[in-house]
């Protein structure tokens, strides 16, 4: 039976820790998942997925011509705060409805009227979001990959063709681990929180320790570059911001992890707030570490190469550091990339499930051996390995993939905050909430939202050309006219929301059948 419901759920009224299954029926839903994952481990998905290692690195190249080192460190003080409102935001909402559909689920609940409506959108502008995020994240470790190849083979000469080749190889190897070793993989998210740690401790000591020459705190913090083309060092700036965004991406995945996370009430929030402040902080740490250890007479070389962090690794360490440290990243992006798509394939499991995504039926399976919905994480795959493919002829593709993956991401967190905005006191919380703080937190959570939304659909260099468009309004046009032009032909008629799938005890009596 689908429902529509106009207020939020009664479920949030209670502050003691609920039972998780019973909470789950409450929203509608059987319990389809397996609950293998602890506060830790949900915690770990996320703090995976943000990465300080994966998003400071491959977004370098961005940063160091569109403000560099002054941007690189203020930007990322000044939108990681930004990012943290929004993360506490979507907090106070996963713990009154700790659902995988988490951000179309809430929108339905939120909003007043149009619930479908909202609800379809928000859905759409996540699952676009998801599906750029594992696309951006295995298309960095590709490039990276090169990188290191080239620096144990300097007559190697990659083309487009070949990077893009083994960019699916990637997507390859983390779909058939989220097939066939979905205990490896709860494994893995686990010790890729250990690997970032240590992984950022080893690459900032080297480059702490052991350069021969560090610059001035003046260079390291306030050194501004313009390389974009375009005259104006403000709109250069506001490009460079895109470096931290990029980063503080996919902290939903704690959200979509609830119906496989034990006390998911508390768990799953928690998860979301700690680690964009992990990432905040670590992620700091790693900037100034690069920004004092750059090279000011080598610096037009080091931010045009194709991997910057790769030339700064050498130039301040030699060549054997440098590729010991650049397989550390590879490391850490791979553990990315595979967090990615397991959270890209429960979005898309329950966005099936309510009937949202064509061949639903198809992709809201779940595999009887793993418990898992293997389907969908083909279907996260190709979907990536089809955003990729402009990089043959488009030298800014990884920019624009980025962009997607940020505006789609930060539309779908932004359209249930609104909502929950605009219900003020109606709004039921759940046993985690921000009290007296959450109307000023939320507002400074949207308007943030909508004003970065904007600036990264604009052009990101100049002259525009066709290798330099940025095609990212492009990508997020073609989905959202499909799903408008779907949502008034049928959609509208047939989607009415999140599904009920009957009473608590209904699904109760379910259960035990799947």
């Amino acid at each position: 039976m689908a429902t529509s419901a106009t207020s939020t759920s009664r479920r949030g009224s209670s502050l003691e820790m609920p039972d998780d299954d019973q909470t789950l029926r409450e929203l509608g839903y059987p319990r389809q998942l397996a609950r293998r994952v602890n506060a830790f481990g949900n915690f770990a998905i996320s703090a995976t997925i943000i990465n300080f290692i994966s998003g400071v690195m491959t977004a370098l190249s961005l940063a160091m011509i569109s403000g560099g080192p002054r941007i690189m460190v203020f930007g990322w003080l000044g939108v990681g705060l930004l990012v943290l409102f929004v993360g506490a935001a979507m907090a106070e909402i996963t713990s009154g409805f700790p659902t995988s559909a988490a951000l179309y689920y809430w929108s339905a609940k939120l909003a007043k009227r149009h619930n479908a409506g909202w609800s379809w959108f928000t859905g759409w502008l996540n699952f676009i979001g998801q599906i750029g995020g594992t696309a951006a994240t295995d298309f960095a470790l590709a490039n990276f990959v090169v990188a290191l190849a080239t620096l144990q083979w300097p007559s190697y000469t990659p083309n487009a063709k070949e990077i893009l080749g083994i960019y699916g190889a990637i997507l390859l190897i983390h779909a058939l681990l989220n097939t066939y070793t979905v205990g490896l993989v709860a494994l893995l998210n686990k010790i890729s929180v250990a690997w970032l740690l240590a992984g950022g401790v080893v690459i900032t000591f080297y480059l702490i320790v052991f350069p021969s020459h560090h610059n001035s705190a003046s260079f390291a913090f306030t050194h501004f570059v313009n390389g974009t083309g375009f005259k104006s060092g403000l709109y250069a700036g506001m490009i460079g911001l895109l470096f931290t965004s990029w980063t503080f991406t996919g902290f939903d995945a704690s959200a979509h992890m609830s119906e496989e996370t034990t006390h998911a009430a508390v768990s799953a929030p928690k998860g979301i707030v700690r680690s964009i402040a992990f990432s905040w902080i670590a992620g700091l740490v790693l900037i100034l570490a690069l920004t004092f250890s750059m090279s000011p007479g080598n610096y037009g070389n080091e931010s045009s190469a194709n991997e910057p962090a790769a030339q700064i690794f050498v130039d301040a360490l030699g060549l054997t550091t440098a590729k010991i440290l650049l397989l550390v990243v590879c490391g850490a992006i791979f553990f990315c990339g595979l967090a990615n798509m397991t959270s890209n394939s429960r979005q898309i499991f329950a966005f099936s499930r309510d009937g949202a995504i064509p061949g639903s039926k198809w992709w809201r399976s779940v595999s009887k051996r793993t418990h898992t919905p293997v389907k969908s994480v083909w279907f996260a795959a190709v979907g990536a390995f089809v955003l990729g493919v402009p990089s043959l002829w488009n030298t800014v593709a990884f920019q624009a993939i980025v962009s997607v993956n940020v505006i789609g991401l930060f539309g779908s967190y932004g359209v249930p905050i609104f909502l929950r905005l605009r219900r003020g006191e109606d709004f039921v919380r759940g046993p985690w909430h921000l009290g007296r703080w959450s109307r000023p937190v939320t507002t400074i959570a949207v308007v943030w939202i909508a004003l970065s939304s904007v600036l990264f659909l604009l052009p990101q260099s100049y002259p525009i050309t066709h290798k330099t468009f940025n095609y990212a309004p492009v990508a997020l046009a073609v989905v959202l006219f499909i799903a408008t032009v779907w949502w008034f032909m049928t959609a509208r008629r047939t989607y009415r929301g999140p599904i009920s799938y009957g009473t608590p005890e209904e699904l109760a009596a379910m259960e035990e059948d799947l």
